[in-house]
């Protein structure tokens, strides 16, 4: 299985178009918020099932605030990002999401991708396809994939 993982796209599409093109089959895609107002182009584009969350921008959207999914033995929380302070680091992220037993917590917000591991959970920002705030500014974004052994692997990539 593989899952596709954005966030803060911002109404820019151009690099997300792209990019669906280059990674070809995907399974699930996720969108971590700030689509503002794009989720049925986003849904039509990805072409598999979308989770998608509300994120700070996405005004007057009926978006969930934040779900809570299985992808295969892993329970996920999907959340912008902003209630938690992502901005000031992952700790009070990564205790909400212990606290409710996920073993995996997404968020966007930062712009900023973030792959970490601790305390049995898994925290994962793509960072944006759009509007990239990290050191080099490559849109970036990441994949997990569920392999034969229900195991799952996460990577981030950048887009040149």
């Amino acid at each position: 299985m593989r899952i596709l993982i954005v966030s803060d796209t911002h109404r820019v599409h151009k690099n997300l178009e792209e990019l669906l093109k280059q990674v070809g089959c995907i399974d699930l895609m996720v969108h971590l918020g700030d689509a503002e107002g794009c989720e049925d182009y986003i849904s039509e584009l990805a072409g598999c099932p979308l989770e998608i969350v509300l994120g700070n921008n996405d005004f007057f959207s009926n978006l969930e605030r934040e779900k809570e999914i299985q992808i295969g033995k892993y329970k996920v929380l999907l959340t912008h990002g902003h209630y938690y302070y992502v901005a000031m680091g992952v700790d009070f992220l990564i205790k909400e999401a212990a606290s409710r037993g996920m073993d995996i917590v997404m968020f966007g917000h930062t712009h900023r991708p973030l792959l970490e591991r601790g305390r049995g959970i898994v925290a994962l920002n793509p960072g944006s396809i759009s509007y990239p705030r990290q050191e080099g500014r490559k849109p970036s974004y990441a994949l997990m994939e569920i392999d034969g052994a229900g195991e799952a692997h996460f990577s981030i990539h950048y887009m040149e």
